[in-house]
C-alpha cells in the first residue's frame, strides 16, 4: 500500500487550509456564537473510505482542543448513512475545517471506491489493476493512497522510478529494439517496461531482457496472442480504453496487471457531510 507519513499529511493539509482561509479567514463564521458543540461526518452513499487521518489533522490543525473520534478506519466499504466520525469543538473552528476535511474525504474514498468496482470485475485473483501518472498536480500521493485503499497496486510514482518505454519515444527513436537495448545497457538497477501496440512491434524485441511488456489499446484478440507470446519473458500489463463493462474480457486473456487512468483522473467524488447534534 502507498504510504503517508505525518509530515506529508500535515503539510498537504496547512496548504489546503492556507488556500481556503488566506488573506481574512472564515468571514462568515465571526458573526455566529462560536459555542461548544457536537458533530458527526456522515457517508451519503456507500463507498470504500478514505482520508480520515487528512481530516482529523484537518480539525486538529484548526483548532487542538478539537475531540476527533473515527468510527470507521480507512479501506472499510461502509453503507450510506454510516456515521464516520463525531466531533467536539468550538463551533468556529469546526465550521472553518469542515469544507477542507470533507474535500480530502471526498477525494480519497472517490478513487478508493471507483478501483474497487474495477477490481471486482476482473477475471480471478491473478490479474492486478493498477494506477497511471494520469493524476492531479500535486495529488498523486494522495490518488495512489485511494488506490490502495481500493485494492489496487500502485504503479511508478514518478519519472525517476522506473523506464517506461512508451510509444513517442519509440516514435522519436525510429528503432524500438534499439531504444531497448540502450535503455537494457544504462538502467542503473532500474525495471523496465516496454510499450507495444501491436504483435510485430513484440516479435522484435522479444528475448531481451527487461521486466514487463504493456500492450496498449489492443483488442481482446490480439492480446490474448500476445499475452501467450510474452508470457515466459515478461510481466504483462494491459492498458487504454478500458471500462467496467469490458474489463473482465480483458483480465480472461491472462495478462497479469491492467492500469487505469480513469480511477484518477476521472474518479467521482464520494459524497459525505457533516451534520451538528447538539
Amino acid at each position: 500500500m502507498q504510504k503517508i507519513n505525518n509530515k506529508y499529511i500535515r503539510s498537504i493539509v496547512y496548504d489546503a487550509l492556507r488556500e481556503d482561509l488566506k488573506p481574512l479567514g472564515d468571514i462568515t463564521s465571526r458573526n455566529i456564537n462560536n459555542k461548544k458543540i457536537t458533530a458527526k461526518i456522515i457517508s451519503g452513499q456507500n463507498c470504500i473510505i478514505g482520508g480520515l487521518n487528512f481530516a482529523k489533522e484537518t480539525f486538529k490543525t484548526l483548532d487542538k482542543k478539537t475531540i476527533f473520534i473515527t468510527k470507521t478506519i480507512d479501506g472499510k466499504k461502509v453503507k450510506k448513512g454510516k456515521v464516520l466520525a463525531i466531533l467536539k469543538g468550538n463551533a468556529k473552528s469546526i465550521l472553518k475545517a469542515e469544507r477542507v476535511a470533507l474535500n480530502f474525504i471526498g477525494l480519497i474514498s472517490g478513487v478508493a471506491t471507483i478501483t474497487n468496482k474495477f477490481v471486482k470485475k476482473v477475471n480471478g485473483k491473478s490479474c492486478k489493476i493498477c494506477c497511471t501518472r494520469k493524476t492531479l498536480p500535486n495529488l498523486r500521493l494522495i490518488q495512489k493512497y485511494g488506490v490502495s485503499l481500493g485494492g489496487g497496486i500502485n504503479h511508478r510514482f514518478n519519472l525517476s522510478d522506473e523506464i517506461l518505454i512508451k510509444d513517442n519515444h519509440i516514435a522519436i527513436n525510429k528503432n524500438i529494439k534499439n531504444l531497448v537495448q540502450r535503455s537494457i545497457k544504462n538502467r542503473n538497477g532500474k525495471k523496465i517496461t516496454v510499450e507495444v501496440d501491436n504483435i510485430n512491434q513484440l516479435k522484435k524485441i522479444i528475448g531481451l531482457k527487461f521486466n514487463r511488456v504493456l500492450f496498449d489499446n489492443m483488442n481482446v484478440k490480439n492480446l490474448r496472442k500476445a499475452v501467450k507470446i510474452s508470457k515466459k519473458y515478461y510481466e504483462t500489463e494491459a492498458s487504454g480504453g478500458v471500462t467496467l463493462k469490458n474489463i473482465k474480457k480483458i483480465s480472461s486473456t491472462g495478462v497479469n496487471r491492467i492500469s487505469i487512468g480513469q480511477i484518477t483522473h476521472s474518479a467521482p467524488s464520494v459524497d459525505c457531510k457533516l451534520d451538528f447534534i447538539s
